[in-house]
């Protein structure tokens, strides 16, 4: 199991109530459950979002087919509005 970092921006940072947090999970799929776990307004935020593990965009890929290496710094992308 990786421990990590998980990063929220914008209306995810505010559902969370904090910017980051520690992590130990081994997907993303596993990570997205564990941090919205009790937290209904973080997972309905994070259920529109994008993510990025190292920098690396997750795209479309299924969250349990992202496997997290140790040390991963995992970031929480809700949709920005703008224009």
């Amino acid at each position: 199991m990786a421990k990590g970092v998980i990063r929220y921006w914008a209306a995810a940072k505010d559902a969370a109530g904090v910017a980051e947090e520690p992590f130990e999970a081994e997907t993303l799929a596993d990570l997205v459950a564990d941090v919205t776990a009790g937290r209904e307004s973080l997972a309905q935020v994070v259920r529109r979002s994008s993510f990025l593990v190292n920098g690396d965009p997750v795209g479309l890929r299924a969250h349990d087919a992202v496997a997290l290496p140790e040390g991963a710094t995992v970031e929480v992308l809700p949709p920005f509005a703008g224009g």
